[in-house]
């Protein structure tokens, strides 16, 4: 099995101990409307440009909000039935949705944290840290462009995965998961920051992701 797929499995039980209606880290979203999301983005190809493009996000939110008057159970199955043979990502799965995966498991089991709080990440195996270094270095390429500071994330192996945006220089320390999250706009996260407080605070408060 890739790492993507190990995540969707672990994603599932998670989902299946929670419940649906336990609290996300995505605003305003509980377990089931996130199952929905995570449902429709594979099943239905139409609503693909609503996630990024606002002219389209209320087709996309009508899709996936009667996706989530569905049965728990039958959400969960489609899931962890990976994507429909119809859908580009079953191609693409090990790459396109290891990133989404992991970052929407952590929606879940960090749902109700403090954001300011400090937070004790659940151990990854080995394959699976390696492997987020692709999308920690991709999506804070994209996600990051924008914030306030001259940024590199590194590895806590000491691996230099990105350098973004513009200002003053801010280093971020942490596994490959904790600066993908980090990317992606999530916290709490584990992380060491090092330069000047003004910055390091600055691109704290910056918006990411997308």
């Amino acid at each position: 099995m890739t790492s993507a797929q190990d995540e969707r499995a672990a994603l599932v039980d998670t989902f299946r101990a929670k419940g649906p209606d336990a609290p996300t880290l995505c605003e305003g979203w509980t377990t089931r409307d996130l199952l929905a999301h995570l449902v429709v983005r594979e099943r239905r190809l139409d609503t693909g440009p609503g996630i990024l493009i606002k002219q389209f996000a209320p087709h996309t939110e009508k899709v996936r909000s009667a996706a989530a008057a569905k049965d728990w159970d039958v959400l969960l199955d489609e899931l962890a039935g990976g994507p429909p043979v119809y859908s580009p990502f079953k191609l693409v799965d090990r790459w396109a949705n290891l990133g989404e995966m992991f970052v929407h498991h952590e929606d879940v089991l960090r749902g109700g944290a403090d954001p300011d709080g400090p937070w004790v990440p659940r151990q990854l195996s080995e394959q699976l840290s390696s492997d987020l270094r692709t999308p920690a270095r991709s999506i804070g390429k994209m996600a990051m462009k924008n914030v306030p500071a001259t940024v590199t994330l590194r590895t806590d192996s000491g691996e230099d995965l990105v350098t973004v945006g513009h200002g003053d220089p801010v280093t971020i320390t942490g596994t490959p998961g904790e600066l993908t999250l980090f990317a992606f706009g999530r916290a709490p996260v584990d992380l060491e920051f090092s330069g000047d407080d003004a910055a390091v605070a600055a691109v704290k408060a910056s918006k990411r992701g997308f």
